[in-house]
């Protein structure tokens, strides 16, 4: 045997083992999760757990801001077990407001890596999403985009689309570039973008890429999900708007390219702790791993499970492994920044 394949074996009886743990986990009865993920997929997430453990998972579901607010105000008294939300920002601000405990769990150690959850094991990173450069095919040599830094050339004036500045994936791709470079290098760079919009920020990340598509712009910045559904999409003019534009993975010669997380952490008055951090140990399981790489694009965490077909297709990269909770650090002053700029 070779050891890269004795390696891959133990990945795989280590992910079994994490399956095999929740299921003995069956005496706890319920487990309540505050979500401000809002993906259909992750229904077979929620429903595969319950179905390993027998704990009734009940969700409350809405918006970021409003299920802190909810936990914070409902304090000792909060019947939440678990918050999952998306972007590292949030999960910095959440355990800014102390909400969060320390979990002590060698699987979710081992499963993810350092640089994706909290360095006191506060909150986890269970997928990651990379922000990436879009391009028309038909007009940009992709040879002369390289770099984050790139999009603040003159060359690119009136060439640039991209969310407005109060958009999270935005704070913390500006985060990181406060936190590789300083103040002043990250508000040159966001100067740039600015003089060089093709029209003021407006709409998601899939407007972005439909602009480009549409000849609106050059160039944009998105998440590589939001790519791959309209690649994935079973409905033509989705497609037709994928094939029109290419992929750069940002900063392969430097820094690598910028990445962000879906995450979770364990709550402090959590009423039902031990079913709580099964249930994360569940989320770096091989199985669930999967579904967030087949049901909602994500890169998995676990280096034993690869990406989907598509996001494989767009080609391999380096990412930044710039401890993530830097960057959700930085968020504030990002904002700063962006409103200094006039960035919108």
């Amino acid at each position: 045997m070779t050891p890269s394949f004795l390696h891959n074996m133990l990945w795989r009886l280590a992910g079994a083992a994490i399956v095999i743990g929740v299921t003995a986990m069956a005496h706890a009865e319920e487990l309540n999760v505050y979500s401000a993920r809002h993906y259909q997929t992750d229904e077979a997430l929620y429903s595969r757990f319950t179905k390993l453990t027998g704990i009734t998972i009940n969700r409350i579901e809405d918006k970021e801001d409003s299920l802190l607010e909810r936990i914070v105000n409902e304090g000792e008294n909060s019947p939440a077990d678990v918050f999952v939300t998306v972007d590292v920002g949030r999960l910095w601000r959440a355990n800014q407001a102390g909400i969060f405990a320390s979990v002590d769990s060698p699987i979710l150690r081992e499963r993810i890596p350092e640089h994706l959850r909290h360095p006191e094991d506060r909150w986890f990173g269970f997928s990651t999403r990379a922000r990436v450069i879009v391009y028309a095919k038909d007009r940009v040599d992709p040879s002369t985009l390289t770099t984050y830094a790139d999009l603040a050339d003159p060359t690119w004036k009136g060439k640039v689309c991209i969310r407005s500045s109060s958009n999270v994936y935005n704070l913390s791709l500006l985060g990181s570039f406060i936190a590789h470079d300083g103040e002043a290098a990250a508000e040159a760079w966001a100067k740039g973008v600015v003089d060089n919009f093709a029209r003021p920020p407006e709409g998601g990340d899939t407007d972005q890429i439909k602009a480009v598509a549409a000849g609106e712009c050059d160039v944009a910045v998105v998440n590589t999900y939001y790519l791959v559904r309209l690649i994935r999409s079973d409905k033509p003019e989705e497609t037709d708007v994928a094939a029109k534009v290419g992929v750069i993975f940002a900063n392969q010669g430097s820094t690598g390219t910028h990445v962000n997380i879906s995450g979770a952490g364990v709550l402090a008055h959590a009423p039902h702790p031990e079913a709580a951090i099964k249930f994360l140990e569940y989320l770096v399981s091989e199985e669930a791993q999967r579904y967030f790489a087949d049901g909602n694009n994500e890169y998995p965490v676990a280096p034993d499970v690869e990406p989907n077909e598509a996001l494989l297709a767009l080609g391999s990269f380096e990412q930044d492994t710039l401890p993530i909770a830097e960057i959700g650090a930085h968020q504030p002053l990002a904002q700063q920044i962006f409103d200094r700029v006039g960035w919108k």
